[in-house]
């Protein structure tokens, strides 16, 4: 899967891009851990959240946000890499005009900024939240969400499926989940967990 430079808010982002084959193939951003504590796109829990979206067919972008590996820039406490994010979905729907659906993942700090782009970018379907810090950022900008998804948290709690009123008042299912992701990550677990949501939204959008 070839490296990526695309233009971002303040210079180039450098990215990992997987193209798939099929046509028409759905789209999925995944964003990386808080940057300033070692978070990249080739972290663990990136890294299989890509290979899950890559072997479900869909054509998947990785990147690093402002300052981290060969992007240029500097942190920006949340506000640029939103920016950020923003770029990247811009780039990866211009590489696939005709994307059936788009995704959004991110792992911590990255799904904090995933769901922020998810309240701004209206075509976004769907999400994946693996530990979403709400212990450390504000989540209320989320009430109410406007898509579907599956939140992944901290410890085992099982798995709850739940109806949440978009904004549009539709019903956009919700999975939440406890898998123990916020410190090792198990790509089978994960995997599972992601494919799950998947077939989930597929059952949702044909029962609509």
């Amino acid at each position: 899967m070839p490296d990526v430079m695309f233009t971002g808010p303040e210079g180039r982002l450098e990215g990992r891009y997987h193209q798939s084959k099929e046509e028409h193939a759905p789209i999925a951003l995944i964003l990386h851990p808080h940057p300033q504590y070692g978070g990249t796109m080739n972290h663990k829990v990136v890294f299989s959240l890509f290979h899950v979206f890559v072997n479900r067919g869909f054509s998947v972008l990785r990147f690093n946000t402002r300052g981290v590996g060969r992007s240029q820039g500097r942190f920006d406490n949340g506000m640029g890499e939103l920016s950020d994010a923003a770029a990247a979905l811009d780039w990866l729907q211009s590489m696939n005009a005709d994307a059936k659906s788009c995704w959004i993942a991110g792992y911590s700090f990255g799904a904090w900024i995933g769901m922020q782009l998810l309240m701004r970018r209206p075509e976004i379907d769907c999400f994946v939240s693996v530990s979403p810090p709400a212990n450390s950022y504000d989540f209320a900008f989320l009430a109410p969400c406007p898509s579907s998804g599956l939140i992944v948290g901290e410890s085992l709690v099982g798995v709850l499926m739940a109806g949440i009123i978009g904004a549009a008042g539709t019903e956009a299912p919700l999975a939440i989940a406890g898998a123990g992701f916020e410190h090792t990550a198990s790509f089978l677990g994960l995997a599972v967990f992601v494919l799950v949501a998947i077939l989930f939204w597929r059952r949702v959008m044909k029962l609509a």
